[in-house]
């Protein structure tokens, strides 16, 4: 299975980049080829709402940033997973600019399955960037919920948390 890691963190070393390296070692050796980009070190602008993608040229974006070189690679993922630190109760302004700028390639067709990793300083603020991911990911694009993960407090860099995501990335094999 071919599976995209879009990390919304500007941290490298940080709590969602721990959690997505273990979750990407696990997956690996399962078999997966498992490509990785970090969101927050691209030059992505917001989408504009001009659907140049919609009514001048299907698919294709009017902005030449980084994006270009996301798009390909949401479109030959089968899976792709979402990971974000939690920065006032939503995911990162990075990772959400690449989940608007979808809106150009609208619904990927290859990708049947979708997680999601979220790291925070506190247990309480996941709810609206759950909804969100279920609403404008799950829902809208008709894929699985291969599973939500966070980690907040003690938990972020933990050996439990590395287990955990290390674990799941193991249990993905193609069907």
């Amino acid at each position: 299975m071919r599976i995209l890691v879009l990390n919304g963190s500007p941290h490298l070393n940080g709590a969602t980049s721990d959690m997505v390296n273990a979750f990407k070692k696990g997956a690996e050796e399962a078999g997966n080829e498992v490509i990785c980009i970090n969101a927050a070190h691209k030059n992505i602008r917001g989408c504009m709402g001009c659907d140049y993608c919609r009514n001048i040229e299907k698919g294709v974006c009017v902005q030449k940033d980084d994006m270009q070189e996301v798009y390909p690679e949401i479109l030959r993922a089968d899976m792709v997973v979402f990971a974000s630190p939690i920065y006032y109760f939503t995911l990162s302004a990075q990772l959400q600019a690449v989940i608007h700028r979808t809106y150009a390639i609208d619904i990927p067709a290859n990708v049947k399955k979708t997680a999601l990793i979220m790291s925070s300083g506190d247990k309480f603020v996941y709810a609206a960037a759950i909804t969100e991911y279920f609403q404008s990911i799950v829902e809208y694009w008709g894929v699985e919920n291969a599973g939500i993960f966070t980690a907040n407090g003690d938990d972020n860099k933990s050996g439990k948390k590395r287990r955990e995501l290390y674990r799941f990335g193991k249990s993905l094999t193609e069907e």
